[in-house]
This record gives C-alpha cells, sequence and structure tokens, in this order.
C-alpha cells in the first residue's frame, strides 16, 4: 500500500482524482497512529464547575474560542448572572475569564456568538427575578475581546431591532443575523443583520424575508452549514411543530425540509420541542435534550444535510447511562412547569448511524467513568475541533446543572453510492436497453445491471426481450450476440452491440423516467408541494410502482400524495385516485373531505358541481355514516433497499447478467460494466476509451494484487459501499481509492481506522503477512512488535 512515512520506498501515484481529503494521509504512505484514541460517539463526562468559579446555571450562552469554551449568564435559579466562565478542554480546567471594562447586565435568553478573535452578545431578559422587579427585554450589543477581557457596548445608529429574548443568532458572511424570539407580548420571526467588521460604520438592517418562512417562536436553535441557517422546532403556541426549516442567505428565502420522503419505518425527525441545542459538524445537525411533550429525552439526533434523513445516534458501549446529579433545589418562577421525573435513558438503536464507523482522533485515554448526560432544558453547546462540548441546563425538577459533557464526532467520509448511480442515470452512459414507451412508442435508455437488480417485473420483461432477440434469425454482425466465455466456464458473457429494446406498454414517459430514477438512486425528486400536475404525476408514478410491485416506491408516492393533499386539489386528487383505482388514495381524499372542518368548503366548490354523480354520492354517504376505521396488524412491507438489492446482486441474483470478466491473477470473476463504471473512474476510462476485445480486465492495485478477500471486500464497496471488512484486507485495499478513482476516499479512512483499532493476537499473523506483502513497513514493525511482547498467546 506504500512506504512508511520518512522511508525512501515510494509507491506509484495514482490518477489524478478531484479528492475529499478528510483522510489527511497521502495514499503514497500509510502511516497509522498507535495510541489512546477517543471511541468514536463516545460521550464523556468532564470535570464539573465548581461553584467557587461559578453557578450552576441554565438559560446561559457557551460559545467556542481556540482551545476552550466561555459560559456566559443565565440564571441560577435565583438570580440572573452575569459573569464568564472559562473551561480548558485540553486541561479539562475551569477558570473565572479574566474581564475588563463595563459587561452587559446579567441576563439569560441571551444569544452570544465568536467573529474573528470576540465574542459578541446580543439582548436577552434582565431583571431581578427574586422580587420579580424591572424584568424586560434588551436589544443591546456588546464585544468581548478574548485577547483583552475588555467588554465594550456597540452604540449604532438607526433602527435597532425589538428588544426580545429566546432568539436565534449565527454569524455568516462577516455578519450578525438575529432571527425571531420573544419581546415580552408575542413571539416574533422578524429578521435582523448587522455588519461586525467596523464598528464605526455599520448598523442595523431588517431583512425581508420570502418562502416559507418559520412560525414566530421562540426557544430555539440555529445553526450554519452548507452556507444555509437551519431552525429546527422551537415554541410557537399552537402551532408548535417538529419541523426543520432552512434559509438561503443570498437569496434570503426559508424553506421547509419536507419528510414526505422518509418511509414509515425510517428513522423519524425527533419530537417537537424547546429549549434545546442543535449544532453543526461537517454535513450533519445534531439535536440535543430539550422539552418534548412533558418528557426531557436524552437521545442525540442527527441529520444528514446531503441525504435529508434523520437518525438516532447510538452512543458507544463504553458511554453508560448517567447516575442523577446531586444539585441543590431551586425554584425559579419563569422556568418551565416542572417535569415529571422519568427514566430518561437513551433508546436504544439498532440503526447506527449510516454506516459511518468514524476516524478515530487521537485524544486522553478513556476514563472508567464515561456516561451519558440526561435529558434536559436550556443548556447550551458548542463545538471544538471533532468534538461537541454540552454544559448545564434545566434538568428533573428544575434543578440546575454544572456538567460538562463531551461527544466525540465521527469524520468519516459520506457514502456516494446513491450519488453515483444517480450520474449513471442522468448521463446514460453504457446504456444497453431502451424502453419503447406507451402507444407514442417514446424511448428511455437504461442499463440492465441496475434495472434487473431493482425490480422483478421489469427484469421479466428484458428477459422476454432477450428471448425474442435470440429466436430472430440475424445476420447483421451489429446485432447482439451471447457466447459462452471459457474462461468463466458456465457463466454468460452478455455483450448487446445495439440497445435491447424493451416495449412497456403499460407506462408513459414522465412517471416512468421517475420511477427510473428511484431505481437508481431510492429517491425521488419531490416536485413543489400542492400543485396540482405535479401531484397527478407522483399518482402516475404510484400506479406504475403497484404495477411493478415497488413496494418502497408505493410508500413514497403515498406519503407524498397524502402529505400534498389540500382543500384546493382533494377533489382533483379524488377523481384521478377513482379513474386509476387507487383505492387506498381515495379513500384518505374521502376520509379529508367529510372531515368536520372541510365538509362544507368543500360542497361549495365548484369542483364539486363537475364530479361524477357516483363520487358525490359516495361523499354524502361517507359523510352521513362514516365507515368503521380497522387497524391492521400486519406489518409495513416497505420493500427492498438499493443497497439490499445491489448485494442480493453481487451475491449471484445478477450473474446471468453478467457482461464483464474481471481477472484476479487468472482467477475470473463475472461483473457487471454499467456497476464498475458508475462507482469507479478507472473503469469508465477504461471502457470508454478501450474495451478489452475479450472482455477480460486484470485486476491489481498498482503493482500489487490484492488477495482473494481482499478482492471480494472491494467488490462489495463498488456494488453497495460495505466498508466492513478483516483488518488484513485494509491493508490490501489502503490504496484502492485513488487507483481505482473512487468519489472519495470513505474506503481508505475506513481501512486506516480499521488496522489501527483491530489488530489482535488472533489476527496479528495474517496482517504481518498482508503488511509484508505490500511493504507496509510502519504495519509490519507494530505486528512485529505485538508478537514479541505477546510470544505466548500468538
Amino acid at each position: 500500500a506504500g512506504a512508511p512515512a520518512g522511508g525512501a520506498g515510494r509507491s506509484k501515484v495514482a490518477p489524478s482524482v478531484d479528492f475529499d481529503h478528510s483522510c489527511s494521509d497521502s495514499v503514497e504512505y500509510l502511516t497509522l497512529n498507535f495510541g489512546p484514541f477517543e471511541t468514536v460517539h463516545r460521550w464523556r463526562r468532564l470535570p464539573p464547575c465548581d461553584e467557587f468559579v461559578g453557578a450552576r446555571r441554565s438559560k446561559h450562552t457557551v460559545v467556542a474560542y481556540r482551545d476552550a469554551i466561555y459560559v456566559f449568564g443565565g440564571d441560577n435559579g435565583k438570580t440572573m448572572l452575569n459573569d464568564l466562565l472559562r473551561f480548558d478542554v485540553k486541561d479539562c480546567s475551569w477558570c473565572r475569564a479574566f474581564t475588563t471594562g463595563t459587561p452587559p447586565a446579567p441576563r439569560y435568553h441571551h444569544s452570544a456568538v465568536v467573529y474573528g478573535s470576540s465574542m459578541f452578545v446580543f439582548g436577552g431578559y434582565t431583571g431581578d427575578i427574586y422580587s420579580n422587579s424591572n424584568l424586560k427585554n434588551k436589544n443591546d450589543l456588546f464585544e468581548y475581546k478574548f485577547a483583552t477581557g475588555q467588554w465594550t457596548e456597540w452604540k449604532t445608529e438607526g433602527r435597532l431591532p425589538v428588544a426580545r429574548s429566546a432568539h436565534g443568532a449565527t454569524v455568516y458572511s462577516d455578519k450578525l443575523w438575529i432571527f425571531a424570539g420573544y419581546d415580552g407580548n408575542a413571539r416574533l420571526n422578524d429578521m435582523w443583520t448587522i455588519g461586525l467588521q467596523d464598528r464605526e460604520l455599520t448598523c442595523w438592517e431588517e431583512i425581508e424575508q420570502s418562502g416559507e418562512i418559520p412560525p414566530s417562536c421562540c426557544n430555539f436553535p440555529v445553526a450554519v452549514c452548507k452556507d444555509k441557517m437551519f431552525v429546527f422546532s422551537g415554541q410557537s403556541g399552537a402551532k408548535i411543530t417538529n419541523n426543520l426549516f432552512q434559509f438561503e442567505f443570498k437569496e434570503k428565502i426559508w424553506t421547509r425540509i419536507p419528510t414526505e420522503h422518509l418511509l414509515r419505518g425510517s428513522p423519524p425527525p425527533p419530537q417537537r420541542r424547546y429549549g434545546h441545542t442543535m449544532v453543526a459538524f461537517d454535513r450533519h445537525l445534531y439535536v440535543f435534550g430539550g422539552a418534548a411533550d412533558n418528557t426531557l429525552p436524552n437521545e442525540l439526533h442527527c441529520y444528514d444535510v446531503d441525504s435529508q434523513t434523520w437518525e438516532v445516534i447510538q452512543p458507544s458501549p463504553d458511554s453508560e447511562v448517567s447516575h442523577p446529579e446531586v444539585a441543590e433545589r431551586v425554584s425559579a418562577p419563569d422556568e418551565a412547569p416542572s417535569l415529571p421525573l422519568e427514566e430518561c435513558g437513551l433508546k436504544k438503536s439498532w440503526d447506527v448511524f449510516g454506516l459511518d464507523f468514524g476516524i478515530t482522533t487521537i485524544k486522553q485515554p478513556p476514563t472508567a467513568d464515561s456516561e451519558l448526560p440526561s435529558g434536559r432544558l436550556f443548556h447550551a453547546a458548542a463545538v471544538i475541533s471533532d468534538a461537541m462540548y454540552i454544559f448545564g441546563g434545566t434538568v428533573d425538577n428544575n434543578i440546575r446543572s454544572g456538567e460538562m459533557y463531551r461527544f466525540q464526532f465521527s469524520c468519516y467520509p459520506k457514502c456516494t453510492l446513491h450519488e453515483d448511480y444517480g450520474r449513471l442515470w442522468e448521463n446514460r452512459q453504457f446504456s444497453d436497453l431502451e424502453f419503447v414507451l406507451g402507444e407514442k412508442e417514446e424511448r428511455v435508455r437504461g442499463h440492465t445491471a441496475i434495472v434487473t437488480a431493482r425490480c422483478k417485473w421489469l427484469k421479466k420483461k428484458i428477459i422476454q426481450a432477450r428471448e425474442r432477440l435470440k429466436q430472430v434469425d440475424i445476420e447483421d454482425e451489429g446485432h447482439a450476440t451471447c457466447q459462452k466465455d471459457g474462461i468463466g466456464g458456465n457463466v454468460k458473457l452478455c455483450r448487446l452491440q445495439p440497445l435491447l429494446e424493451v416495449p412497456i406498454r403499460e407506462a408513459e414517459a414522465q412517471p416512468f423516467e421517475v420511477l427510473m430514477q428511484f431505481l437508481y438512486t431510492d429517491k425521488i425528486k419531490y416536485p413543489r408541494k400542492g400543485h396540482v400536475q405535479d401531484v397527478l404525476l407522483i399518482m402516475d408514478v404510484y400506479k406504475l410502482a403497484l404495477n411493478f410491485k415497488l413496494s418502497r416506491l408505493e410508500q413514497l408516492c403515498l406519503q407524498y400524495i397524502e402529505a400534498s393533499v389540500d382543500l384546493q386539489n382533494v377533489l382533483i386528487v379524488c377523481e384521478n385516485a377513482n379513474k386509476l383505482q387507487l383505492d387506498q388514495l381515495k379513500e384518505h381524499c374521502l376520509n379529508f373531505v367529510v372531515k368536520e372542518s372541510h365538509f362544507n368548503q368543500v360542497i361549495m366548490m365548484k369542483e364539486f358541481e363537475h364530479l361524477s354523480s357516483s363520487l358525490i354520492v359516495e361523499i354524502v354517504r361517507r359523510k352521513q355514516q362514516p365507515p368503521v376505521r380497522t387497524h391492521s396488524d400486519q406489518p409495513l412491507d416497505i420493500g427492498t433497499s438499493l443497497i439490499q438489492d445491489m448485494k442480493a446482486y453481487l451475491e449471484g441474483a445478477g450473474t446471468e447478467f453478467c457482461d464483464i470478466i474481471l481477472l484476479l491473477d487468472g482467477h475470473p470473476r463475472p461483473a457487471h460494466k454499467a456497476i464498475l463504471a458508475a462507482r469507479s473512474s478507472y473503469f469508465e476510462a477504461m471502457f470508454r476509451s478501450f474495451m478489452p476485445e475479450d472482455g477480460q480486465v486484470n485486476i491489481s492495485i498498482g503493482e500489487m494484487v490484492p488477495s482473494k478477500q481482499a478482492f471480494e471486500s472491494m467488490l462489495r464497496y463498488i456494488y453497495y459501499g460495505e466498508v466492513n471488512m478483516p483488518p488484513e484486507d485494509s491493508l490490501y485495499l489502503f490504496a484502492a481509492p485513488y487507483y481505482y478513482g473512487f468519489s472519495n476516499n470513505r474506503l481508505q479512512a475506513y481501512c486506516k481506522q480499521n488496522l489501527e483499532m483491530n489488530v489482535t493476537v488472533e489476527n496479528v499473523l495474517q496482517i504481518l503477512e498482508a503488511a509484508d506483502k505490500t511493504q507496509a513497513l510502519d504495519m509490519k514493525r507494530h505486528c512485529l512488535h505485538i508478537i514479541v511482547h505477546q510470544f505466548t498467546k500468538v
């Protein structure tokens, strides 16, 4: 895999590839970091803040600057605070931060952000909570300079934001952005910004927002990820939801993140809540704590911005449930109502966060008393390097906390499987079949390997088309042939020169293309929600999914349509469902129409007059005598995923459709060109430019031929993104992402972590053999070191 760092040897440089360099080491050297590691997804309880340094608190802020966490303000249940505490994350020590000048008045529910080498504090609630006097919201802005400890109040000309507390704040493009909050009388949803570069020239500016603006709310977090600001849940009166909204800074447009694409049975968004935290790291948002419908949950929820999916993170096994903290009971008249004392242990989730096992980072050695934080609200969180720090908050029965917790993130590069197959669908390169659709005989190209792996109904149609082609007396050399391959034994190597025509009379082009997009990506691009023509298109896709027996696509379509039905389109959707014999959807529409709050409005619409008489009769009868609702105990069939289907295809389901032979040390392994090309720029360039005439490709990684077991591990990664493998395979495959031009270094990152964490006396001899073969000298030395020191066990 390469020479050791500092060694004289140097492996061949792989072809140039655009690469995700989140794994720091070059492919030329396999340099491992043996030593104490912080386990990925591990919670650790750090030293709490001593009372002589600062009080236990909630409704405070924390910010991260260099290697320290700064805590400002909040309340201890009796009084508001304006002290500034500092926690050094390297030494795990607390102290009071040095300050000079006039600090902000004691306050809570303010905001604090870092810009450059300063912290900026805005707004919040001030006054004497013990005597309930002089209580008011503020709209002042203070700067604290970390280098000098100087507090300074910014005085600006012009309009100011209305005084507020419990708002959201962030920094983007050299500006402070303030959103929503509570002004003492009502919740807000306005947005203001102020430049932070020049104090003398700056002023506040109100932002004209557009799009799906979140409802007026308070006690919510904001986080910036990939040039967008995200807002999740919060207190918004009767409208409180668990919606996630994103704000585009440049266009100043809000968008509600849809949840219709989340299949029933997949992890749902977190419950609606307030007083929680949300931080951004890499491509993820992490939501922790808050009050959720009279409970204090302590699961850590993760949202993937790229895939728009939620996940509950299962903590590492050495994160233990926390012990109740000993804290003084205090009264807080303004606090949220007392919450019932509950067991708030972490819900076990066997859906471990994606496929991410994580790149380890060198940290302090784990301690035996690591534990999970209990549920809490009005705590605060910040990120330093690759870890999240959570401090304080209100735990059960209005007890303030002085605890600090650390959570180790995973920095693992994302799985690009769905994106890679999606690109194959979009560019249609290496297409080998053409569907002829409907009466108009419109044509849509595709790839036999993907389609036959995902849909049995279409697979049957393709086999029938191939059989018809065999029976025709073909004279032209350009027509397809299937011949026995001498090396592959009884495996037929199929090379179809012209595109195989597959007639599908049941489908029209537009809905069929949406279906094909699903086969390649497990997703469909949702059209504009509520637009009638778009809803009707998804209904056509739903009809195809039923005909083609694609359970997963059925559920996606059904959820989208049901979520899109409203008073404006319900009659059109109902009529179309009746025409297409989509009974489940029709039932949903009828129940929507006869709802007490909908019925009178619907029957007064012009569209109601044009309904078929049979449908009108059904609606009237449904209103007069609603049917008894029955609940089925049958588990919902959500079908198989892209990963499951491609796994089965590699393991034998796709043998008859192989069109390439991979030769490993002379031994044949049938495979599929389209899949290899979609996942590897090396194979894509080969098949496009100089496809071997005999359809055989020799496999190596540079000048090294991998073991058969390692080669199978690489194929599992190519076909369905699997990164689990024995450590010895990781040595062979460390350089594979560069040599074969994978989309990122996910496989390499896992190989490195696998080797660093999993060398044992049981497998050290196999790894030593692989290290010798691949010239990975640092791993070889490490194995010999283990063998010498554990000689009798080995």
